[in-house]
This record gives structure tokens, C-alpha cells and sequence, in this order.
């Protein structure tokens, strides 16, 4: 499986990005999956649920499943955070996997930029940073600067850099 980062400031547009990107990569074929990470304390359950109750209870983990959709919930409590790379091995195999956020990983990304926000690009101290989607000009910029609205041209930048070629690695649509 490959993967390909969007990072950036919060309220640059990574998941406005990430949302737009999933049609366009699955249009062209591409079997496609997506990692977030976030800073915030999250929970998909709520108090008075079966799930939630096993997990209060103790559990490790807690498959939820319906005809619609089975989600794992995996308890980390008291070790540290997982490695984004054991959180990949877990996942179903696809040709890429779109991961917004985990911006201090080494794996390759494009940076969402808006001058707007006043932050410091993050391309500068970061090497894995291989161009910078923004809304505007960035003549200092030390990678290449994509259109952040020409969402095809991003994912033509995502797909050579990956060696995709536009279709399934293992042929199918």
C-alpha cells in the first residue's frame, strides 16, 4: 500500500482537501483509504451503548458490526500513542492510503498552505514535504506550489509520486 499526506495548519483545509481528492483518485480507479489523526480526545460511542459499556468495563477492543459498516475500537489507556506505521499494517490493503495529519512521520506529503491563517509554511524544516497546495502565489517556496482549488492536478502529483499510474496495482476497477 502506498501513502501520501496532507498536513498543515488547523483551518488550512486538509480535510476540505483530503474530501474533494477521495472522487477524484477513486474516479481514476484507485482503491483508496484514508488515516486522521487528531490532537483531541475522540470517541465514536456514547455513555448508555452496549459498546461503550464493554469498554468501560475493561475490554481491550470492541468490534461493532452491522450489514453497513464494522468499526474496531482499540483502548491504548495507560501506552503510548501507536506508530502510525503498526496503525497501517491493520488496515485492509488498498493502493493508497490519504492519512491527514501525522505531520512529524517521514512519509511523504503536500502541505496545505493559507497565508491567511499567518503560520510558517512547514515545508521549509521538513523534508517529506514534497509541495505545498495553497491559494495563492509562494515565490519562496522551496518545493513546488499546486493550486489548492485544482484538486486533478493534485492528484496527478499524488499518482506520479506514488507510481499509480491511474489504476488498481492489482488491475481492478
Amino acid at each position: 500500500m502506498k501513502t501520501f499526506g496532507v498536513v498543515g495548519w488547523s483551518g488550512s483545509g486538509k480535510t476540505t482537501l483530503v474530501v474533494k481528492l477521495l472522487p477524484e483518485l477513486i474516479g481514476r480507479g484507485l482503491r483508496v483509504s484514508t488515516m486522521k489523526h487528531t490532537h483531541h480526545n475522540f470517541d465514536i460511542d456514547r455513555p448508555g451503548k452496549d459498546s461503550y459499556e464493554h469498554r468501560r468495563a475493561g475490554a481491550s477492543e470492541v468490534l461493532l458490526a452491522s450489514s453497513a459498516r464494522w468499526a474496531l475500537l482499540h483502548e491504548v489507556r495507560d501506552n503510548p500513542e501507536p506508530d502510525m506505521d503498526v496503525l497501517i499494517g491493520r488496515m485492509a490493503p488498498c493502493d493508497l492510503v490519504l492519512i491527514e495529519g501525522f505531520k512529524r512521520h517521514r512519509h511523504p506529503k503536500v502541505e496545505v498552505y493559507r497565508a491567511a491563517n499567518g503560520k510558517a509554511l512547514l515545508c521549509g524544516e521538513d523534508p517529506t514535504v514534497l509541495a505545498v497546495a495553497s491559494d495563492g502565489p509562494l515565490p519562496d517556496a522551496p518545493v513546488p506550489v499546486l493550486d489548492l482549488n485544482d484538486v486533478a492536478g493534485i492528484a496527478d502529483f499524488i499518482v506520479e509520486h506514488c507510481g499509480l499510474g491511474g489504476k488498481s496495482e492489482d488491475g481492478l476497477v
